[in-house]
């Protein structure tokens, strides 16, 4: 571990799972700390899914979305990827010295109107305004709190379960890069910023899942790693099956990133049970997709199965492909 913190560490990647194993985990505890997407606890009898999670995406506002509803889906489809019915979230705001008034109002607008789309309400909230140059604009922190449905767990995975995705991966991460104008990209590209848990519902009162997760920082590779490391199963992708749209891959040559490792906000990963796969895809919806399947072989790894045949490990994210994206 190097003696100080990079934004790599904050990538979702390798490295950050070395901070928390590291540094955090033994000064928290296993008992409570989840390392999934939402921490499951049990209530006089009632199980409830609680997350967190900070956002500082730059720019604040994006082609298909704004930091106000990447705070209020992001929380949500944590939530719902926990097989977890979403209900309330807190909302802390803080605020850069300067930032323009209206720019504020229009944060809170888009998450008022973002809650209303899920049917959340937020309960709480705190506001903090900072120094200028010491806070970037504009920084959020949710909570979120939902009941659980249904029981989903990389414990539960099983040797022949499908891999499944909702739609097409990377968009978010490469609008965001577009958004970027110093880049020099000029590419119509809008975030996939959006719900999933009227989906995901749907998904477990309909097919046998056993496992779902949103790919957010470090991508579909990383996520699927994470799932790998905590079944103890091995997985296979198909490279052709991926779906990714092509202005994306366009990006991804331009700037040299792997569009496996691009983040998604609107997008979740299902493993449902061996036979499931074409009612899972119905219900997932258009664009949706079977990417790969658990298997025996490689425990614990990621293999990427390519579109000439061959194979190669398909690693978690080692470093920082684009800082400030959600």
């Amino acid at each position: 571990m190097e003696d100080r913190i990079t934004l790599s560490h904050g990538a979702g990647g390798r490295l950050s799972w070395e901070l928390i194993e590291s540094s955090l985990i033994p000064r928290l505890g296993w008992e409570w700390l989840g390392l999934m997407d939402s921490g499951i606890v049990e209530v006089e009898g009632v199980k409830l899914a609680f997350t967190t999670d900070s956002f500082l995406v730059k720019p604040p506002f994006f082609p298909g979305g704004d930091i106000g509803k990447l705070s209020v889906f992001g929380t949500v489809n944590d939530l719902a990827v926990s097989g977890a019915k979403p209900l309330f979230l807190t909302l802390s705001i803080i605020v850069e010295e300067g930032f323009p008034r209206n720019y504020l109002e229009r944060v809170v607008e888009s998450v008022g109107e973002a809650c209303r789309v899920c049917g959340v309400h937020v309960v709480s909230g705190d506001t903090k305004v900072v120094e200028k140059g010491k806070g970037d604009g504009i920084f959020l922190n949710t909570s979120g709190l939902g009941t659980v449905v249904k029981d989903v767990s990389p414990e539960l995975i099983e040797v022949g379960d499908a891999i499944l995705v909702n739609g097409p991966i990377g968009d978010h991460e490469a609008s965001i890069i577009a958004s970027r104008k110093e880049l020099g990209l000029d590419v119509d590209i809008k975030s996939d910023c959006g719900p999933i848990h009227r989906k995901t519902l749907e998904l477990l009162n309909r097919v046998e899942v056993h496992a779902m997760r949103d790919p957010t920082r470090g991508g579909l590779a990383t996520t699927l790693n994470e799932m790998a490391r905590a079944s103890g199963k091995g997985i296979v992708v198909y490279e052709e099956s991926v779906p990714i749209r092509e202005e994306v891959k366009a990006v991804c040559e331009i700037l040299g990133f792997d569009p496996l490792y691009l983040a998604c906000e609107g997008r979740f990963v299902a493993f449902v049970k061996k036979g499931f796969e074409v009612k899972a895809l119905e219900v997932m919806g258009k664009g949706a997709r079977v990417i790969g399947e658990v298997v025996e072989d490689h425990p614990g790894r990621v293999v990427l199965r390519t579109s000439l045949g061959g194979e190669r490990v398909l690693d978690m994210l080692s470093g920082e492909q684009l800082p400030r994206i959600c």
